[in-house]
């Protein structure tokens, strides 16, 4: 009986020594939250206003709201926007098959198929566009293409005020003119 008490405590250390052993990797899996939306809602319209003015009115079809360190909004399946002016008119409208609003920042990331119209019926093309809310500014490090109603404008680059009425494009890289012609 001796020597058996003797060969677990003998063993005892080491196999307590074995179970002790941690994978580093498996323990940061073990402290990894889960990247489940808290909320997830269908055909959603929001409404941001400043001084209880309508600004921006935006609808998507899916958005999910993850709360993690940097929170934010999702809208995987697309949105809609309309900017408005102060009397409510609509001053431009933009559409994309992807969105994302960073809420502490701000900021708002418009990916794939974006499209941006203004008023005066000019309407920007590009891959990735950013909102940023504080400033009020639309802008893209990617290729633009602007089509005007008499020349198509290409550049990379781009910035704009909110409405998407005045605006400068960098890196131009050609402008086609459109020419009309008239039917007598």
């Amino acid at each position: 009986m001796k020597s058996f008490l003797r060969a677990i405590l003998l063993f005892l250390p080491v196999i307590s020594l074995m179970a002790c052993e941690n994978d580093i990797e498996k323990v940061k899996l073990l402290g990894t939250r889960d990247q489940s939306p808290v909320q997830s809602s269908k055909n959603i319209k929001i409404i941001y206003s400043d001084s209880a003015k309508v600004k921006v009115e935006m609808t998507a079809p899916v958005m999910n709201h993850y709360v993690v360190e940097n929170p934010y909004l999702e809208m995987p399946k697309g949105l809609k926007a309309n900017f408005y002016d102060e009397s409510l008119n609509v001053k431009s409208r933009l559409t994309a098959d992807y969105g994302i609003r960073y809420e502490k920042e701000q900021r708002m990331e418009a990916r794939k198929n974006v499209v941006v119209v203004n008023e005066k019926g000019e309407q920007l093309n590009t891959e990735h566009l950013i909102w940023d809310e504080k400033k009020e500014k639309l802008l893209s490090d990617e290729f633009v293409k602007i089509t005007r109603k008499d020349e198509i404008i290409y550049g990379t680059g781009f910035e704009a005020n909110e409405d998407f009425t005045k605006y400068k494009i960098f890196n131009i890289k050609g402008t086609i003119s459109v020419n009309k012609e008239k039917n007598d």
